[in-house]
């Protein structure tokens, strides 16, 4: 017979007690803010996300599956310190308990200002903020293109500053929403459609102030995209003068205003008036300065010796001529005659060393036939040899008799 302390001893199992401490942990723990270090960072092929969280002494691991995680407005990686909001429960089949995420956010740094940071860094390494690719704005376009909403207060500062600075400027507006979701692609098709239709000289994307929410949809990269594809200039004009967005990188220009992008765009029609009417006067006073320099050089002129007389200067000219010809036949005949003393010269020296001169003072020269051998040496004739004497005047041939040395 079993005792009573038998009878009420209870052995669980360890899927009872996993379930067990399973629903403990889900009731007690429903929704639960906790911040931590991420480690063990994975995100599995199917687009959940795993990972732990962690302190100086603890770890608790995270699930954050894929139905939570498409909202995420930035990437997670180890080491980053986040705040996660969740429920607790249990993971039976390793008995591990854990944190089913439903949402995160950057600790000290909010989701969006996260967000904002990483898409800046990428598109500035793309290239997209490059001063190389931003282009001028006009100085006096004749129609302007605004992308805003049509009942904000961005489009009523920019139409009063121009019809009190330049009424005859053309304003076409492309309305858009410039918040909320669908906010980014109105904006982004909207600079598309200008670019279509080619019909406006300079463009301005713009809205008022907001809190970061409300400028969101001048962060999203569709619409930083299109103004870096836009063949017009595109000047960003968003929110208030602290405010910057990824279109102020991107434009061509930024204005700390819709105000301020409107007097960038249009100038006042009286200052412009003022320097029109400036640059006649400088410009009559240049041409009656011009005129008359150009009238004191005429009557100079026209007291000048050569138009008074004319003939006189053609005159000297001619003389001068008939000297300079005069001249040039002295020096001619000048190189003449001493190039003739240098040839008579060279002549004399050359007929006193030529053998012909030689032979007229009664010399000859002997040559053994029939090789033309010249003759220095007896010796080298024998009788019956056939010679040829050369004269001062003709030549004859002789038969060798006798030949004698010394």
């Amino acid at each position: 017979m079993k005792t009573a302390t038998e009878k009420e001893k209870h052995v669980y199992t360890v899927s009872e007690l996993t379930k067990y401490m399973r629903v403990i942990l889900e009731d007690s723990f429903p929704s639960v803010w906790i911040e931590g270090e991420i480690s063990n960072f994975i995100l599995h092929s199917s687009g959940h996300i795993y990972f732990s969280l962690r302190d100086a002494s603890s770890s608790l691991k995270c699930a954050f599956f894929k139905r939570a995680n498409e909202k995420l407005k930035f990437k997670l990686k180890d080491g980053m310190k986040v705040i996660c909001f969740g429920s607790i429960s249990v993971y039976e089949a390793r008995g591990d308990y854990q944190l089913i995420v439903e949402e995160v956010e950057p600790k000290g740094i909010g989701a969006l200002q996260l967000q904002f940071q990483a898409l800046k860094e990428k598109l500035a390494k793309e290239g997209l903020f490059d001063e190389g690719h931003k282009v001028s704005i006009p100085f006096l376009p004749t129609r302007i293109g605004i992308v805003t909403s049509p009942t904000g207060a961005a489009i009523r500062d920019i139409l009063n500053i121009a019809r009190r600075r330049f009424s005859n400027v053309e304003i076409i507006i492309n309305p858009v929403r410039v918040q909320g979701e669908s906010a980014k692609d109105e904006i982004a098709n909207a600079i598309r459609e200008f670019n279509k239709l080619k019909n406006i000289d300079v463009m301005i994307v713009t809205r008022g102030g907001g809190s970061l929410e409300d400028l969101w949809p001048f962060n999203e990269e569709v619409v930083a995209r299109a103004i870096y594809d836009s063949e017009i200039p595109v000047i960003s004009a968003v929110g208030h003068e602290i405010d910057y967005t990824i279109s102020d990188f991107v434009a061509d220009f930024r204005a700390p205003t819709p105000s301020a992008a409107a007097e960038l765009v249009i100038p006042r029609k009286e200052d412009l008036v003022n320097l029109i009417n400036t640059a006649i006067t400088r410009l009559g006073n240049a041409l009656g300065s011009k005129i008359n320099i150009l009238a004191e050089k005429l009557t100079t002129l026209r007291e000048s010796y050569i138009l008074r007389q004319p003939l006189n200067l053609i005159t000297q000219y001619e003389q001068e001529i008939d000297d300079l010809r005069k001249d040039m036949a002295i020096r001619i005949d000048h190189l003449v005659k001493i190039k003739g003393e240098n040839f008579n010269l060279l002549t004399g020296k050359l007929e006193t060393l030529s053998p012909l001169a030689i032979l007229n003072r009664g010399y000859s020269i002997t040559t053994r036939l029939p090789e033309g051998l010249i003759l220095k040496d007896a010796g080298l004739l024998k009788k019956g040899d056939e010679i040829e004497t050369k004269l001062g005047n003709g030549k004859f041939k002789s038969r060798v008799e006798e030949t004698s040395n010394g």
